[in-house]
């Protein structure tokens, strides 16, 4: 199995930056695809960004298209999210997830293993 760990939330004010970072450890060989999703209390968890581990195609949601970027880096075998002109609506636990599929998807349910989580929050 793989396992992911994020980092890198914290506390940042409306137009800050923020990078998080998604290590995996196991069965790293195995994956394909890496994506990151967020969820606020009492709401759906939803799509934010996915890359192909290997061949990089990438895709956002549309909310934070121009401001967030999706990558990687294979020797550390962690992605990553860069998070530029933060909004306070980007307040949320940002989740890493996992595919073994090559197939870059924006659905929750695709992906295999995942991470606990890390909290961003973007005040006013």
């Amino acid at each position: 199995q793989v396992q992911l760990v994020e980092s890198g939330g914290g506390l940042v004010q409306a137009g800050g930056s923020l990078r998080l970072s998604c290590a995996a450890s196991g069965r790293t060989f195995s994956i394909a695809t890496m994506a990151w999703f967020r969820q606020v209390p009492g709401q759906e968890r939803e799509f934010v960004a996915a890359s192909s581990w290997r061949y990089g195609p990438t895709y956002y949601a549309d909310s934070v298209k121009g401001r967030f970027t999706i990558s990687r880096d294979n020797a550390r075998i962690t992605a990553y999210l860069q998070m530029n002109g933060l909004k306070p609506e980007d307040t949320a636990v940002y989740y890493c997830a996992g595919s073994t599929s090559v197939v870059v998807t924006r659905v929750e349910e695709d992906y295999d293993n995942w991470g606990q989580g890390t909290q961003v929050t973007v005040s006013s």
